[in-house]
């Protein structure tokens, strides 16, 4: 099987040059012009694939060489690019930028090559004239297998300077494919962990995704931008699919009818808007009846839950207001205390202990939670120390840890992972059903994981 859909990777030399801006307003612009258009996302980010979503009205999709491995971004893009006429990928930092000590993996310029797409780079301007021909050279000849297909200029003062960046550029060889002015930049509120989650400002990022597709519509050539995504090379290979991963599991379980299909409730709202799209695609294909939640808002479970995955988000923001609901703290801590199979990531971890900041909690693990002024983030290998509902003892994967907060334990838990780098310990809970952790997984890597949690599900 191959595939020739068209597709762009928005890079840039580093974080805070406009890629989210540029590839959120590309991928509006283009939409606009009645185009399917297909959003992805390289590395964990969990924030921009919702801007991207709202933009395209399809779901964001991460690619991540760390997490899943190589082999499977060309499928998981195929997955997320069925039926499209174009697709746009925002990479991650500066495009050479990958896991720290881990060589180009996870870098946006390994995901441009297994994709084989054109680049184009996001250039902040703001303080260079000349000098920016010799940093799009540089980086346009770094490793000739990455295609600097053009660069998009951000933040320039006016016309003359302008004229003095596309001067210089003549001689770089890399086409200018927009100019973004620096007064018409676009609001996009941050916080301690990134920009705010379109889910807790929806009317708000609509108004900014208008305003970053008007901004790039009229400050770039999508002609040339569209011509260039044509000229992406043919990727050969079939696309991820949830059916086909859990295929042989199926097939050797010699079931003549279907089992029972579980109600597994998935948190969502305000408070927990980091998820990957495949975990829920994982858990149905595994025979699960998906049913999301807001437990901000839902004061019981989905009718017949019979498992719970709560992934991460901002629940400290929201400590008080969670804490107010108190008929779902205890239906969840009900669940967990007959055996119910509970996943928590992170958020998940902390919505689950006695108290977060002093607000009580789900009360379903013996430890208090509280904000921290450390930033926990990086990548980590990781293997199961402990038989749980998501994996047996001695099951590796990779994970991602992003978060300001600390959990004191108390007893009566194992530990869910042994992490191997960068720091070797023990990290996390494991607890009759229920398995807790600060570290963000992709399932996609470990298929085997949703069966075993839906089957879990089955006979609690």
């Amino acid at each position: 099987m191959s595939s020739s859909v068209p597709r762009l990777v928005i890079a840039a030399p580093s974080s805070g040059s406009g890629k989210t801006t540029v590839a959120t307003g590309l991928m509006a612009a283009f939409a606009a012009r009645g185009l399917a258009v297909s959003p992805h996302k390289v590395g964990p980010d969990y924030i921009d694939p919702g801007y991207h979503a709202l933009a395209t009205g399809r779901v964001g999709r991460n690619l991540d060489a760390y997490l899943c491995g190589p082999e499977l971004v060309e499928p998981l893009f195929l997955h997320g690019a069925r039926g499209c006429d174009i697709a746009v990928v925002e990479g991650v930092m500066g495009l050479y930028d990958g896991a720290a000590g881990e060589g180009e993996l996870a870098s946006t310029a390994q995901v441009a090559k297994l994709l084989r797409a054109p680049v184009v780079l996001v250039v902040d301007a703001s303080s260079q004239s000349r000098s920016v021909a010799a940093l799009v050279h540089g980086f346009a000849s770094w490793d000739p297998q990455v295609r600097v297909g053009g660069v998009i200029l951000n933040k320039v003062a006016s016309d003359r300077h302008e004229a003095l960046l596309r001067e210089a550029l003549d001689s770089a060889g890399v086409p200018v494919l927009g100019v973004l002015r620096r007064v018409a930049q676009v609001d996009t509120p941050s916080r301690h962990l990134g920009l705010v989650p379109v889910a807790e400002r929806r009317g708000e990022a609509v108004e900014a995704v208008a305003a970053m597709a008007a901004q790039v519509a009229a400050g770039c050539d999508l002609d040339a931008l569209q011509g260039l995504a044509r000229g992406a090379g043919v990727v050969s290979g079939a696309a991820w699919d949830a059916a086909e991963v859990l295929a042989p599991a199926a097939s050797n379980a010699g079931r003549a009818e279907m089992p029972e299909k579980p109600v597994v409730a998935i948190a969502g709202g305000s408070a927990f808007t980091f998820s990957y799209a495949e975990h829920a695609e994982l858990l149905t294909t595994a025979g699960a009846e998906v049913v999301p939640f807001d437990p901000l808002r839902d004061e019981q479970l989905p009718d017949g839950t019979r498992g719970l995955v709560i992934g991460g988000g901002f629940p400290e923001v929201y400590a008080a207001e969670l804490s107010a609901n108190e008929p779902l703290r205890k239906a969840v801590a009900a669940l967990a205390e007959s055996g119910g199979p509970v996943a928590a990531e992170c958020a998940g971890l902390l919505y689950l202990s006695r108290e977060l900041d002093g607000q009580p909690m789900c009360g379903v693990l013996d430890v208090t939670a509280r904000m921290s002024e450390r930033l926990t983030l990086g990548y980590r290998d990781a293997v199961a120390v402990s038989d749980s509902v998501l994996a047996a003892a001695g099951t590796r994967m990779r994970a991602h840890e992003f978060h300001r907060t600390v959990v004191e334990p108390g007893s009566g838990t194992a530990p869910a992972w042994g992490v191997r780098t960068p720091l070797r310990r023990v990290e996390g809970f494991v607890q009759q059903g229920v398995h807790a952790s600060y570290l963000h997984t992709h399932w996609a890597a470990q298929p085997g994981v949703a069966r075993r949690f839906v089957e879990r599900c089955r006979t609690s």
